[in-house]
């Protein structure tokens, strides 16, 4: 039975990964889906006081999945979300996984593209200094515009209820300033030959992380033997892993992992 190890992103819990985790179930896989560190609890807990989050980095987050994988009786497949796309790319770059998939992936430290609708969803947490050691919940709109900009709006809003938390606002800061980072913590060993397999997926209608983005840091990987593959998907979201559709691209997903075991 192989295991796959989903890893959420920013202002959501591993509930975003519910489909995908059923899928893979009903296929036989051992699927994990670990949260954040100080996540552990009900949304409603985490609604109610976020302030055990607050100041939570994408350092501690890498660390923290690095040990939780470590511990693990084989090595797994990976997927992120969002940042857990980019703690996906940094932990193959550590040496982790038989194989990675980053969705919608925030980039490492050196993809220097910023698309304006990128600017815009961020702009809540950028917008004010002090979110950096602090905890943002989004408003419904700016929810809507940066995750579910496809979805008519009383969909989103369900979704938005029953699933959005307040999210550490220093991710967003590192992520937004790793060029202006010496040896930011969002880097990554582009050339590194000996990383598992790693396949970037983008939706083009994506608006917190478009696919040109995804295309750029794509790119970034171009002199490395390692394998890297990219896949974009039209008329799809930031809520990729959720929307109508979702099947298609976690049977993608899977499907070419499962590919790269094979051929390895």
């Amino acid at each position: 039975m192989k295991t796959i190890v989903l890893i959420h992103g920013l202002w959501l819990t591993p509930r975003s990964w519910d489909s995908f985790r059923e899928h893979y179930e009903s296929q036989g896989y051992r699927v994990l889906t670990p949260a954040w560190p100080g996540m552990q609890g009900e949304i409603s807990e985490i609604r109610r006081d976020p302030s055990g989050i607050a100041g939570l980095g994408v350092q501690e987050i890498a660390d923290y999945y690095e040990r939780y994988i470590r511990g693990l009786d084989e090595a797994p497949i990976l997927m992120g979300h969002s940042f857990g796309g980019l703690i996906v790319q940094m932990l193959l770059d550590r040496g982790l996984g038989v194989a990675g998939v980053a969705i919608d992936s925030v980039a490492p430290q050196g993809v220097l593209d910023l698309p304006l609708p990128m600017l815009k969803a961020a702009s809540s947490v950028l917008s004010n200094p002090f979110n950096y050691l602090t905890t943002v919940h989004l408003t419904f709109e700016q929810f809507r515009y940066a995750f579910a900009n496809n979805l008519d709006e009383e969909e989103a809003r369900v979704i938005y209820e029953e699933q959005a938390i307040p999210g550490p606002g220093r991710p967003i800061f590192q992520a937004a300033l790793a060029n202006f980072t010496p040896g930011a913590v969002t880097r990554v060993n582009y050339n590194n030959p000996h990383r598992a397999p790693l396949l970037l997926i983008a939706g083009s209608d994506d608006h917190q992380v478009p696919a040109s983005l995804n295309r750029s840091n794509f790119k970034k990987y171009a002199r490395s033997t390692a394998v890297t593959a990219f896949k974009e998907f039209e008329h799809r979201s930031h809520w990729i892993v959720a929307e109508k559709g979702w099947e298609e691209v976690a049977d993608y997903a899977i499907h070419w992992a499962e590919e790269q075991l094979d051929a390895a």
